[in-house]
This record gives C-alpha cells, structure tokens and sequence, in this order.
C-alpha cells in the first residue's frame, strides 16, 4: 500500500526537526548550558566566594546569655535572633556596629496581622485597633512576648474561630458554654488544652426535642438523629448552619 504523500512530508519534517535539535543539543551549545554538573559546580563557585553575612544564634548566645536564657523559656525560642535583627556578622567582627532593633510598629504584624491561613492559636491582631499607635515593644518583652495582662477573651488567640461564630447562630454563646478552660491554657495553651463535648447528650441539652433551656434553638430528636456519630462531627459549632 503507498503511504499517502502527506504521511512522508510529515515524517520528514518531523525527522529534520529531530535532527537540528540532537545537533542543536549535543553540538553547538556549550556543555555548561546543558550539564547539570557544570552547573551545580558553577553555582557553589558562585555562592562560595560571597560574603558571609548571617552568624547563626549560637554565637549571639555566647555575649547575650540573659537574653538568650530568657528567648529559651519563650514562644520564641525557635526563632533565630537574626529574623529580626538582621545579618550580624558585622556586629560580631565590631561590637560596635550595633544591629537593627524593630522599634517600627510595622514590624511585629509581619507575623501576627490576622491571616486566616495562620495556624489556629498562632497569637494574631487587628492593626489597626489593637493599642493603635503604640510601639509593639512598649507592652511586649520582644524575646519574651507574653504580655504583661494575659487576655482574658479567647479572640485574641482564636481570632480566625471568633470570626466566624460571630456570624453564625451562636454568635451570643459565650467560649464556655461548651468548652471548659483551665487556667493554665492562658499560659501553657499548647500543653493544656480546653474540653471539648464528647457526649451527643452536651448538644441535646439545648436542642433536643426534650430541651426547656433555649427555646428558640432548633430542636431534632437527639435519640435518632445522626446516630451513632457525635453533633460536631457533622455540624461544625462554630457555624452549625453549615455542614462538614
């Protein structure tokens, strides 16, 4: 059978288009363009002879004891001094030449301005009406942030949660009325952690068909319904009008 004439036109560009790139590659350019080993070999020349600018913590610690005891025993204690007071290999060679200190109030919200993408806990505010106008250090020990009045509204960890129960249907309930808070959560919130309702029966007690407390809240048959999982795992608390 012949092979139409289109079939071979196709096959030769294809075949010259194959032959230029091979020649293309392996031929005209240079083997510093093409070789993941020239190139990696390039690039640590490249960073080898830059000039060192960051010193890592360790040596900040060996003049700075109290403070690096204190950033210990802190929230901070995994960030590096350098991530606020920038490159301090200059001040290592001159104490002197004293490294930057974040006085701008700008600075601190890098990290905690409200991000919903921020980990639930992670400490965050609002700018804008948080101690509007004062230096964040004027409250704050910057290497051990904990202020000096512990918070006493749970939106000032749990501002991503708090935003949205205040537009849901138990917007006026307070944090407690479901969760039991010690007191050491303030201080320790990653170690000690708030209860939360193990029993459908927690839910019922407000809107379970049997329920006299909160009369106007929605009621279903707490016997039947959703069995055998827990309220929670099918209606999110903190805006149960929508579902999981």
């Amino acid at each position: 059978m012949r092979v139409p004439e289109q079939i071979t036109r196709l096959a030769v560009v294809i075949a010259v288009i194959v032959v230029v790139a091979g020649v293309t590659r392996f031929v005209l350019l240079p083997r510093s363009l093409v070789s993941n080993d020239v190139q990696r070999a390039a690039a640590i020349e490249r960073e080898i002879v830059r000039p060192v600018k960051f010193v890592g913590s360790a040596a900040c610690h060996d003049c700075h004891e109290d403070v690096a005891t204190k950033k210990s025993k802190s929230f901070r204690k995994n960030l590096s001094c350098e991530g606020c007071h920038g490159p301090a290999t200059k001040h290592l060679e001159n104490p002197e030449a004293k490294p930057p200190a974040p006085r701008d109030r700008k600075f601190c919200p890098v990290c905690h301005a409200y991000d919903a993408s921020r980990p639930t806990g992670f400490p965050q505010i609002n700018p804008t009406a948080h101690n509007p106008l004062r230096p964040c250090v004027s409250c704050h020990n910057p290497h051990d942030p904990v202020p000096p009045r512990t918070p006493a509204a749970c939106s000032a960890c749990h501002a991503q949660i708090e935003r949205t129960k205040a537009v849901s249907s138990h917007a006026l309930l307070t944090c407690t009325t479901c969760h039991t808070v010690p007191e050491r959560h303030k201080t320790a919130p990653r170690s000690v952690t708030p209860t939360k309702p193990e029993t459908r029966e927690f839910c019922a007690k407000c809107h379970g068909t049997e329920a006299t407390v909160m009369k106007e809240a929605p009621k279903v048959d707490a016997v039947t319904h959703g069995r055998p999982y827990l309220c929670w795992q099918c209606h999110y608390p903190h805006l149960p009008e929508g579902r999981t």
